[in-house]
């Protein structure tokens, strides 16, 4: 099976599966943008870095993740994802399956 691809402004992603119990991503970050700044109030994700730098926010304090860390999101946990430096990042997510569980605080790309 292919993964269903999805245009984003800040690259791509692509549904690997989602299932009732887990959902797979591959994610595609340009060098230089960033997804939106976000909670979910009930989706956990862990982001593993496949290629790139990874920069995390969660609001307060700030990371850098090279190629092989990965980061926690618990459900409630204000986060934001961007890509530094002049290579793509590439990230492999897992988390549970509420994809459309996204609270937007605040958006480059002025979605809702």
């Amino acid at each position: 099976m292919k993964p269903k691809i999805t245009t984003k402004p800040w690259g791509f992603e692509s549904l690997i599966i989602n299932s009732p119990r887990y959902a797979v991503k591959k994610i595609h970050i340009e060098p230089g943008h960033r997804l939106s700044l976000q909670y979910h109030n009930e989706k956990e994700e862990t982001v593993y870095v496949l290629e790139g730098t990874l920069w995390v926010s969660d609001g307060n304090n700030e990371v850098e993740l090279e190629v092989g860390e990965y980061y926690h999101v618990p459900p409630k946990q204000v986060h934001r994802f961007g890509c530094i430096g002049t290579v793509p990042c590439v990230l492999l997510e897992c988390s549970t399956p509420e994809l459309d569980d996204v609270v937007r605080l605040a958006d480059d790309y002025a979605r809702k």
